[in-house]
């Protein structure tokens, strides 16, 4: 099988295509022939060596894939082969097979292509539990979303309007823009267009009741300012690579509530109703990731560029195997898992 490596530190072009032989799943495990993975921004990181964990070279990047089930080690009674699974991890994805414990896999819920469920798992489930549990967003909140074109950014505008918010959106260009407003966005603004905390002034002038920042840098400090009193600032990430440094004096003159997102922070029974609420609502439509390019598995590299150079627009895939067939079922959980999704 072949799989995509990155053998030593660097920018994405340092990535090539290696035949590597075809694993075997050991007992609880199952080997899964990938359809599509999901390029996000700490893959590239990875590649860099700059990310918060490092992971010694030579090793198979990407962290979200969706697939079929091809064979099954022994003591799995909850997978078969030809179920479509999904699964998240920190490498490993970007390969035409995985081997992976069973009881981190989720069976695709039925009625959801194989390319969605490749897409949605880190982004919509960061951007939900986000909103649902550290920003608690409800019906008729002002919510400012910063990098509102990217995988999180986009993912936090569909959900935030799905929750009854309306939503501000701030992105780099008016393509990413035009996409959230496809989405449901009311108010659009383009952070290159001019001074940001005058735009979101006019966008809101009685102020938002929160912001979530994937971003970080000089977005920062002008949406916390249209903060309304008592404001919800919730730091998901710095895309940017910049970390904001925040005048303290401004959440003390307008109590501000100043949270961090962590998934092991969210208490389990919040954790358990976030994502069956989550998994609801792909199922019914509501929701769904907006695919922004996708690439061939040897085009690894260019996929990795397109993220790197901040080109993406919601979620950039590599599409490996994607006539591979496979049943989905929104029937069993595995044991260990949760009952959503992924």
């Amino acid at each position: 099988m072949r799989a995509v490596v990155c053998p030593e530190y660097g920018p994405p072009e340092v990535v090539r295509i290696e035949e590597r032989p075809s694993p075997l799943p050991g007992p609880g495990q199952v080997r899964v022939r990938v359809r599509a993975a999901s390029v996000n921004f700490p893959d590239v990181l990875l590649t860099a060596g700059s990310y918060q964990i490092s992971v010694p070279p030579p090793f198979v990047p990407g962290s979200e894939y969706a697939g079929v089930v091809e064979a099954v080690g022994d003591g799995v009674d909850a997978l078969a082969v030809g179920d479509l699974v999904t699964s998240t991890g920190l490498i490993g994805a970007f390969a035409e097979e995985v081997v992976a414990d069973a009881a981190k896999l989720t069976p695709v819920p039925a009625g959801v292509d194989p390319r969605v469920a490749a897409a949605f798992g880190v982004a919509h489930r960061t951007a939900f539990h986000t909103l649902r549990s550290v920003a608690r967003i409800g019906a008729g909140d002002d919510l400012i979303v910063l990098g509102a074109g990217g995988g999180v950014g986009l993912a936090a505008v569909q959900l935030g309007v799905a929750l009854g918010a309306s939503v501000t959106a701030v992105a780099s260009s008016a393509d990413k823009l035009d996409v959230a407003a496809s989405y449901g966005a009311t108010h659009l603004v383009n952070h290159r267009d001019g001074d940001l905390r005058d735009a979101l002034r006019r966008a809101l002038p009685d102020g938002a009741h929160a912001v979530i920042d994937p971003v970080g840098g000089d977005l920062a400090e002008p949406a916390l300012r249209t903060l309304r009193r008592g404001g919800r600032f919730v730091t998901v990430g710095y895309a940017s690579g910049v970390i904001p440094k925040i005048p303290l004096n401004l959440v003390l003159v307008k109590g501000i509530h100043i949270l961090g997102f962590q998934f092991q922070d969210i208490p389990a029974d919040e954790y358990l109703r976030n994502e069956r609420e989550l998994t609801e609502l792909l199922v019914a439509g509501r929701v769904t990731p907006h695919i922004g390019a996708s690439f061939p598995l040897d085009k690894a590299a260019d996929a990795l560029r397109h993220v790197a150079d901040g080109r993406a627009v919601g979620k950039v895939l590599l599409d490996i195997a994607p006539g591979a067939g496979g049943t989905s079922s929104s029937l069993r959980t595995n044991p260990g898992t949760s009952p959503g999704f992924p």
